[in-house]
């Protein structure tokens, strides 16, 4: 079986627009490029890949389309614009120009916003009736805190291709379980709403196993079904809580038990369809 990661990230630090990203990050804190994780593309039998934006700049969203011309591993783009601006259907259909195909979607970092119900202001309004209109995406990078209002945002866009990213990020080193299941499933109820397999392992406690994430993937297939769910590393992040092998290994476990007959869709078929992607090497 051929694979398709529908998460990973790259970032140079000299670039000085994450600004996330401070020592405090530890091992992240240094420059994460294309050739360090092609040996575990390689070993992994990882055909295409999905890149998300990591800094909030339109700057790194070009940086991003870049990388793509320079590596055919890269099939997608998820980049960054801002949502509040005053001429952001210009500042997104520049960016599909730019993009030259590789462009598929949008993502703002909510997680990082104090307010939790920026998903509410109508300024964000025109923002999304663009990406609803050029046929892109968008993901939606939240916490428990935002899917209230991340569900008022699907509702009011019916015909928009969203994705939850991490699954939405339950507190599974405090056993969060019970708090954050209720309202998923209010959630996955709205419009066509995917979710990413994907940051669950470091949204644990340290040394965590497929065991303490059990729960919690069953809960994301009840919800969501095996063709609404795809597979992302989260690399480097991941990196954090275990190699990107290691957590390969687990995710199929995971999804062998929750899913079974369903790992072409998950680990492949969803992200290519959900994203449009075109990629050699099947």
């Amino acid at each position: 079986m051929k694979l398709v990661d529908a998460h990973q990230h790259y970032w140079m630090l000299k670039r000085g627009d994450y600004a996330w990203l401070t020592p405090r990050e530890g091992s992240l804190f240094r420059d994460f490029e294309p050739r360090d994780l092609l040996p575990a593309l390689t070993d992994c039998g990882v055909i295409a890949t999905v890149l998300v934006q990591a800094a909030a700049t339109e700057a790194e969203t070009r940086f991003l389309i870049d990388l793509a011309r320079a590596h055919t591993s890269i099939a997608g783009i998820v980049g960054w614009v801002d949502f509040e601006s005053p001429d952001v259907d210009r500042r997104i259909r520049r960016l599909i120009a730019e993009g030259g195909g590789k462009l598929k979607g949008f993502r703002p970092m909510i997680q990082d916003i104090r307010d939790t119900a920026w998903l509410d202001k109508t300024t964000l309004d025109s923002a999304f009736d663009a990406i609803v209109e050029c046929d892109l995406t968008f993901d939606a990078l939240v916490n428990l805190s935002h899917l209230e209002a991340l569900a008022r945002r699907l509702r009011k866009h019916p015909r928009l291709r969203a994705v939850l990213d991490h699954g939405g990020k339950p507190d599974i080193a405090h056993d969060g379980l019970g708090s954050w299941a209720g309202q998923l499933t209010r959630l996955a109820g709205v419009g066509s709403l995917h979710c990413k397999l994907s940051g669950l392992l470091t949204q644990a406690r340290s040394g965590a196993a497929a065991a303490d994430l059990d729960d919690y993937v069953a809960h994301i297939f009840t919800c969501f079904g095996p063709e609404r769910v795809m597979w992302g590393s989260d690399w480097p992040v991941i990196t954090l809580s275990t190699t990107y092998q290691s957590w390969l290994t687990m995710a199929l476990a995971l999804v062998k038990r929750h899913a079974p007959g369903h790992l072409q869709a998950v680990f492949a078929d969803n992200a290519r369809r959900f994203y449009g992607l075109n990629y050699k090497g099947e």
